[in-house]
């Protein structure tokens, strides 16, 4: 038995060469995606911080016309034009808003009057916790003072500041500037019907493409009625909740923090333990005791902890439940980008993003790990239908 060699074939230098150039390019080619792929997304956000005035009611008005969509539809389905339909809808909901902005008009701005006498009366009831405080304060009043010794001779200038009831009055225009910019906005976009969804479906030549971008726009309408909806209805129990326990154990115009707990609970993590602090606050200031007074943030808290850790997570169930730390990272980024309602649509728009990665393939991953801890990588189930 002979034995048998293999050889194996040379290779050839310049194949070689050129192989590992192409390598070489693609790794560069890999490298320049990425740095691009930041330098936009740092744009972008630049862009959004400056456009903040604009983009708002724009994306509000979205938000909105997404909603309601799924009402708009069901109704044109019975023979309702879409224009009656969001007509309609969008009068409601500015009678609402209005109503809702008049009822507390006169307790807010009074409360904006008498701000300072109420900081004095909480101070009042306080004094022994501030005790401390005010030796702290004396100590840098004194050191104040000699600072003050020594630039005897440079003078001064303060400027008069704008009082709090201007501020609150320009901040409460600003406030009704942007929603009805959001609400004629939402107008237009419902009484169109499905005109921008056959735009979309126009846009892409291939039927794939056509089928995809309808499920991700199918499935971004849906979850976000379905999450908005939900919330909404869950927050205004939670009002009424709120409200009825305060107003049981005594508190002084209830139904503005049965309100402010509505609002306020759009706000994941911050939103209940603002609420708690204003409403201790504002029971310090208007009862009589103490005790009394620690009686409503305790309600409070107790209500909006069992809403969040019980009634929420049982209703929206598992489809939309979302990573705690994505949720986190999402309200702390918009919260810095534009304040308090770009935190009150942080959560709106990572549902938004999470609808996009999972009817993407090779987003399937990232919308994996926006989800909960049930989610896992699979074919969405609007991509199955």
């Amino acid at each position: 038995m002979s034995n048998e060699t293999v050889s194996a074939d040379p290779i050839d230098p310049d194949t070689l060469e050129v192989d590992l150039a192409r390598a070489a390019t693609v790794r560069e080619l890999q490298r320049i995606r990425g740095l691009l792929t930041i330098a936009v997304l740092i744009g972008l956000t630049v862009a959004c911080f400056f456009a903040r005035d604009v983009l708002l009611p724009v994306i509000l008005g979205l938000m909105v016309a997404l909603t309601l969509s799924p009402v708009v539809r069901w109704a044109s389905r019975r023979g309702v034009a879409p224009p009656l339909t969001a007509v309609a809808l969008v009068l409601s909901l500015a009678g609402v808003i209005g109503a809702a902005g008049y009822a507390m008009s006169e307790p807010v701005s009074n409360w904006v009057e008498t701000a300072p006498q109420m900081g004095q009366e909480v101070q009042r009831k306080l004094a022994g916790i501030f005790e401390s405080v005010e030796k702290v304060q004396e100590a840098s009043d004194q050191v104040e003072e000699m600072a003050t010794d020594e630039d005897a001779g440079v003078q001064k200038v303060v400027l008069d500041q704008p009082g709090l009831l201007n501020s609150a009055a320009s901040y409460a225009a600003s406030i009704g500037a942007t929603l009805s910019v959001a609400l004629v906005l939402a107008l237009f976009i419902l009484a169109s019907g499905d005109l921008f969804y056959v735009k979309i479906v126009e846009a892409y030549p291939l039927l794939s493409e056509k089928k995809r971008a309808l499920r991700i726009v199918y499935g971004v309408e849906r979850a976000i009625s379905r999450y908005l909806l939900t919330i909404t209805a869950i927050n205004a129990a939670l009002g009424v909740v709120v409200f009825g326990a305060l107003w049981a154990l005594g508190l002084p115009n209830a139904f503005i923090w049965g309100f402010v707990a509505f609002v306020f609970n759009f706000l994941p993590f911050i939103g209940a333990l603002a609420g708690t602090v204003l409403v201790g606050f504002y029971a310090l200031v208007t009862l009589d005791t103490v005790g009394h007074a620690l009686l409503m943030p305790a309600a409070y808290m107790a209500a909006t902890s069992l809403e969040g850790q019980f009634f929420t997570p049982s209703i929206l169930g598992r489809r939309l439940n979302m990573n705690t730390v994505s949720v986190f990272l999402t309200v702390v980024f918009w919260g810095w980008l534009w304040g308090i309602p770009g935190a009150l649509m942080a959560v709106p728009f990572l549902v938004i993003v999470k609808v996009i990665c999972d009817n993407v393939k090779s987003l399937r991953t990232l919308g994996s790990f926006l989800g909960g801890a049930d989610t896992a990588v699979a074919e969405p189930e609007s991509a199955r239908a």
